[in-house]
């Protein structure tokens, strides 16, 4: 049987990883498809809040709708 031709290599993930945290990214896994796509999943150590617009801020002090 022959061998198939490799669609990514460990130096390849490696950078990939290296770069996610030096982004500030937590890695919670790395994923890799049939194709070689890397697919890193990061940590949510806390929910998203959407921060409101300083017009939005303004208003609600005012009472305005």
């Amino acid at each position: 049987m022959a061998r198939l031709q490799q669609t990514f290599k460990q130096g390849d993930v490696s950078r990939a990883v290296k770069g996610a945290m030096a982004g500030g990214i937590k890695v919670e896994s790395v994923e890799i498809t049939p194709g070689g796509k890397i697919i890193i999943k990061a940590e949510t150590d806390r929910p998203v809040v959407a921060a409101g617009s300083p017009l939005d801020e303004w208003r609600s002090g005012r009472g305005a709708r």
